[in-house]
């Protein structure tokens, strides 16, 4: 049973920030690690309010929304909070809370827990979900034999909830008599040394059994990991000691279990790694590295972010590669695409609305903007937002605040901006159209989106991934390019670039039949021939001039157009048979001034 006493000395060696509340808002107590990281002692924080330990902005949130929050239903869940040190240095954390009550629901303390927020946190999270499900038996301990976290396999092993073993003395586990032998220091002394190999020790499960173990140890000097603690892994051998013979062999297999376990360390770092990579973006092309040494230097940053490149080129790919580079990787992305959003609703859509606020709102409502609060808010087609709209996006940017519709509570937002245009936003700000100051703001580091056509080198390999994809997806055998076939995917100069490239593969496997690949990029939506005497040579070597570039996209418009009589939108109109977006279409038919003959 767990004494008063237990309790008092758990919640202070805890290895997370821990904070004990009463019910007037006081700290009742601070843990050694809160206290170690903000630089107070106990009788510096004790009797005070958290809000003198947070900067402006948190202790507003604080007292307008979590405390509020955390009355109402009892427990808080990864609420960001920026804690200030005794030193002046603002630490970004992640809070969870939870009210405790005594036997008659009485209140007894709120209990709070803050994770720091960091590159390093991020990646050890992930370090830590991968190693809990590693099929051995692993655990780690931190310089004061403290165990930090177990894998599953060792849970099962000993019978034990991850609850019952995180947080505790590792020699708690064992038998009476090596936890005899780990007394007055030894134990630390042992983990001061960095590793060992091949000790036989008891442990104990939860029903009482006894079970010899072989242990080995390495230091957990992992680049993700914190430095100080012990990594070891453990064989049963329990039933190998029951001749000589058999516990030779355990010896040797825990000697190739140490040299797996530096192998799988390393595997678990790579994993990391790749799950922090740029994933879905295809392609070694010069314009494409040039492009990804851009988002490498930003990503990081809490800049603002313009994508600027034509309809279908992988923007959003790009904004995508962008956050889960970022410090805000753990938090939401928040996608908008402002043009189709109807006018009178962008307001309600981006800042949320209260019941009433309108006709049709019958409960109130998040907006994107919260929604991506801790995260990053991606705004496609900012061009297509509303002058009045924007000036309150700009407000947004500029303060972190905002009011829902029908609401004059002013709320805080922590969101980082990326946004995307394929328009010439200047232009806009000469016409009237768009701000100059809220394209200041989120032109802080803008990022051109190569079109297809520059990316000639990628071409074959993105209609690859997309062969492969589809075909798995539309549970086919994988389909092969023909190299005449590769030879006419790259002489198309692709106006509709990436987005055009996945539809004509997606068609193509449609119609294929058997294991041949029915390529055809004279299809409807792709031809720009109106006889054969107007065919553009698509031969390899056959090099278009930019004015010829142009008359041939144009061309391949009014054909779709007068395919589809004239229709721009909709589920048989000239956008959807082009593959781009309505919008996208529309800007084009201007921009070569493309007229519906009278009739």
């Amino acid at each position: 049973m767990i004494t008063v006493e237990d309790y008092q000395w758990l919640f202070r060696k805890a290895p997370v920030m821990a904070t004990s509340i009463a019910e007037d808002g006081v700290y009742l107590d601070v843990n050694d690690t809160m206290l170690d990281r903000l630089g107070y002692d106990r009788a510096e924080m004790v009797g005070h309010r958290p809000e003198e330990f947070t900067t402006p902005e948190s202790e507003k949130r604080v007292r307008e929304e979590l405390r509020p929050a955390l009355r109402r239903t009892g427990k808080l869940e990864n609420k960001p909070v920026s804690l200030v040190t005794k030193s002046g240095e603002v630490v970004d954390c992640l809070t969870n809370a939870f009210v405790e009550l005594d036997r008659d629901g009485e209140f007894l303390r709120t209990i709070a827990m803050y994770s720091e927020v960091s590159d390093q946190a991020r990646a050890n999270f992930k370090y830590r979900a991968l190693y809990r499900s590693t099929p051995a038996m692993l655990h780690t301990v931190d310089n004061e034999g403290l165990v930090v976290t177990v894998t599953d396999h060792w849970l099962q092993k000993l019978g034990y909830s991850r609850e019952e073993v995180v947080g505790r003395p590792i020699t708690d586990f064992f038998s009476s008599a090596d936890r005899k032998l780990y007394a007055d220091g030894r134990l630390k002394a042992l983990i001061r040394e960095g590793s060992f190999n091949n000790l036989k020790r008891q442990m104990v499960t939860k029903n009482g059994k006894v079970i010899d173990l072989v242990m080995s140890a390495i230091p957990n000097r992992h680049d993700y990991a914190d430095f100080g603690q012990m990594l070891v892994a453990s064989k049963d051998v329990t039933e190998r000691n029951r001749a000589e013979r058999e516990l030779r062999q355990t010896l040797a297999e825990n000697a190739r279990l140490r040299v797996e376990l530096e192998r799988e360390r390393d595997y678990l770092r790579e994993e990391v790694n790749v799950a922090m990579n740029f994933g879905r973006i295809v392609g070694t092309s010069t314009a494409l590295r040039r492009m990804l040494k851009r988002v490498e230097a930003v990503a990081n940053t809490p800049a603002s972010v313009l994508l600027q490149g034509e309809s279908g080129v992988g923007k959003e790919l790009v904004a995508h590669a962008i956050h889960v580079r970022s410090p805000r990787a753990d938090g939401p992305l928040v996608k908008v695409n402002c043009a189709s959003i109807p006018k009178e609703l962008f307001e309600s859509e981006f800042f949320g609305h209260v019941k009433g606020a309108f006709t049709g709102a019958n409960r109130d409502r998040i907006g994107r903007f919260q929604l991506a609060d801790g995260g990053t808010i991606f705004l496609d087609e900012v061009s297509e937002i509303t002058l009045e709209l924007q000036g309150k996006l700009l407000r947004v940017l500029q303060e972190s605040e905002f009011e829902r519709v029908g609401d004059d509570v002013t709320r805080s937002v922590d969101v980082r901006v990326i946004a995307a245009t394929n328009r010439n936003l200047e232009q806009l700000i000469v016409d009237g159209e768009f701000r100059e100051d809220l394209f200041y703001r989120l032109s802080v580091f803008p990022i051109d989106v190569p079109p297809l056509r520059e990316r000639g080198e990628d071409i074959v390999q993105l209609a690859q991934h997309f062969l492969e994809q589809t075909c798995k997806d539309f549970g086919r055998d994988i389909l092969k390019l023909t190299r005449a076939q590769t030879d006419n995917l790259r002489a198309y100069p692709w106006p509709g670039n990436v987005r055009e490239l996945k539809n004509v593969i997606e068609r193509a496997v449609i119609l294929s039949q058997g294991k041949v690949l029915r390529l055809d990029l004279s299809m409807p939506g792709l031809k720009a021939e109106s006889g054969e005497e107007d065919r553009i040579d698509r031969r390899e070597d056959t090099v278009l001039t930019e004015t010829e570039m142009k008359e041939f996209q144009k061309a391949n418009l009014i054909k779709a157009l007068e395919q589809t009589s004239w229709r721009v939108s909709g589920a048989s109109g000239a956008a959807e048979l082009l593959g781009v977006r309505p919008t996208t279409l529309a800007d084009r038919i201007r921009s070569y001034k493309i007229k519906r003959p009278a009739h």
